[in-house]
């Protein structure tokens, strides 16, 4: 079923975001207190780092609105420049590419439990708020097609 046919309310929208961005913070915590994020592996390093420099981009691209744990639209227009030109969801996917290299650098059962949480929560969210977007911005389904959600050209 396509995103832009479901129709949910702001409540429910909300709600549905604040759980999965607490189920991103259970992997995340997860993995921090098993010690499974910083390595000394130079490919996860590299990842992170690239991660954290894009997610940084894209906040300064974004502006000074600010951050909801639950899914909903901010005041302004709909940025379609810097990296939100290839990707809808810039922030998300960094958060995303940053804990895969934890995979990279921790090849167990526990990493990729703690990353799972944290990149089906992460995906959830995106979800969400794409429900919020397309109420909010008319233009958003047109930038949803140009725009992929994780992986610039292909999705």
């Amino acid at each position: 079923m396509k995103i832009n046919k479901l129709k949910f309310n702001t409540k429910t929208i909300k709600r549905a975001s604040i759980i999965a961005f607490s189920i991103t913070l259970i992997g995340f915590f997860f993995l921090v207190k098993k010690h499974l994020i910083i390595s000394n592996n130079p490919i996860a390093i590299t990842i992170q780092i690239s991660s954290v420099i894009f997610m940084i981009w894209a906040r300064i691209t974004f502006g000074m609105r600010s951050f909801h744990a639950g899914a909903n639209s901010t005041k302004g227009e709909l940025v379609t420049n810097g990296p939100y030109k290839w990707l809808r969801h810039p922030i998300y996917a960094s958060v995303i590419y940053f804990f895969l290299a934890c995979i990279i650098a921790f090849p167990t059962i526990e990493t990729l439990f703690g990353v799972f949480l944290i990149v089906a929560s992460t995906y959830a969210r995106m979800i969400f708020e794409e429900i919020s977007l397309r109420e909010t911005y008319k233009e958003y389904n047109l930038y949803s097609q140009k725009a992929k959600r994780i992986i610039p050209f292909l999705f």
